[in-house]
């Protein structure tokens, strides 16, 4: 009999969700950058074997929100947990005070009681055996389970064990996607998100979290690639100037970088159309944001 299940990934901004999700089912399909809050959506990966189907969902990082925006994030969270069969609480072990990447997660509590848990220790390459070993010893006894679980997830350390624990908390079920499927997620999303992780990457400090990409024009082209078009939006006329840059040169090698990592993407040409265009405090827009998310 197969195993199949659904599994969330908890854990504070920069954790390392995404980077876990992506070296799980093998493929970059959520966005990682340096900057908090990357990830706004809940986004399924999928890993399939010859026996079992992991189905991901990869949630924003826990916060305590502050507007629309991050209320909708945090509402996404509570939604994978309540999904899943099985939850990651995923710690970053090279935080000063993991105590509180514990008491992040008490308002999911009353779901996590139901569901089997794994607790997960990320970054392990970032500090010595004797720092992690006393860390461990630290939050023993005070996670979601005993069982710590220490991981490299940027260089894939343990992942394999990893992945044999989730096996093992699956229920048995026959498969929900075929086996060659590695997301739910239609194209254009992940092409939104290739945009806006060359824009969080080229921009670095100057370019704030407040940019949001919608694709307006997703057209194949027969034998000839596909053509699409996006809107940039962003806060700040301010913010503009710098994503257009001098005689639009700063648009122009941003289009050029996506596009590249869309080809790479999709394993196709492409040509891609930017505008940049400004909505002022869109993220504290209510109807905005049910319209666009």
């Amino acid at each position: 009999m197969t195993k199949c299940g659904y599994v969330a990934i908890l854990g504070i901004p920069n954790a390392g969700k995404s980077t876990l999700m992506n070296k799980i089912i093998g493929v970059d399909l959520s966005i990682v950058t340096h900057k908090p809050q990357t990830t706004r959506n809940k986004i399924t990966g999928i890993y399939t074997d010859r026996d079992s189907q992991i189905i991901i969902l990869d949630t924003p990082g826990i916060i305590e929100p502050k507007y629309e925006l991050q209320s909708y994030m945090m509402k996404e969270v509570s939604s994978s947990v309540n999904d899943a069969d099985t939850v990651i609480h995923l710690i970053d072990i090279t935080q000063p005070r993991l105590q509180d990447q514990l008491i992040i997660i008490e308002p999911y509590r009353d779901f996590l009681r139901r569901k089997k848990t794994l607790t997960v220790l990320n970054k392990i390459d970032e500090i010595s055996q004797s720092e992690l070993e006393r860390k461990i010893s630290e939050i023993s006894g005070k996670s979601l389970n005993d069982e710590l679980i220490p991981v490299s997830a940027k260089y894939h350390f343990n992942i394999k064990k990893l992945i044999e624990e989730i096996k093992s908390s699956l229920p048995e079920s026959n498969f929900l996607f075929e086996p060659d499927e590695l997301t739910n997620r239609p194209e254009r999303f992940f092409v939104a998100e290739i945009i806006r992780e060359k824009i969080l990457e080229l921009f670095e400090e100057e370019i704030p979290y407040s940019v949001f990409v919608e694709i307006t024009e997703f057209k194949d082209r027969k034998g000839n690639g596909s053509f699409i078009s996006a809107d940039i939006i962003l806060d700040r006329e301010t913010q503009k100037a710098i994503i257009i840059g001098k005689f639009g040169s700063a648009l122009k090698q941003l289009g050029t970088t996506a596009r590249i990592s869309i080809e790479q993407f999709l394993s196709r040409k492409v040509y891609l159309d930017l505008f940049v265009k400004v909505r002022k405090n869109w993220r504290k827009n209510e109807s905005f944001l049910k319209r666009k998310f």
